[in-house]
């Protein structure tokens, strides 16, 4: 299997392990955790041409990709603090 890039091991590597606590104790988290992913993998597999995609519908996932992102940033600092 091919590596797909951004997964949020490798965005946040030094927060593994409190997302990790994060997805256990917190729903939400846990179901943007697994949002996250799904829309990185759609975008990955229409990056390398397995699921091709029109230009327009590229931006809007990589946008959502990227709000989703910015709402986990967001928990996992206010959840540090």
């Amino acid at each position: 299997m091919s590596h797909t890039p951004h997964e949020l091991a490798e965005e946040f590597p030094d927060r593994v392990d409190q997302m990790s606590q994060m997805k256990q104790s917190d729903a939400h988290f846990a179901k943007l955790f697994d949002e996250y992913h799904e829309i990185n993998r759609a975008v990955h597999r229409a990056e390398v041409d397995i699921e091709p995609t029109d230009d327009l519908h590229m931006a809007e996932m990589r946008k959502e990709r990227l709000a989703i992102k910015d709402e986990i940033w967001s928990m996992i600092l206010a959840a540090k603090s």
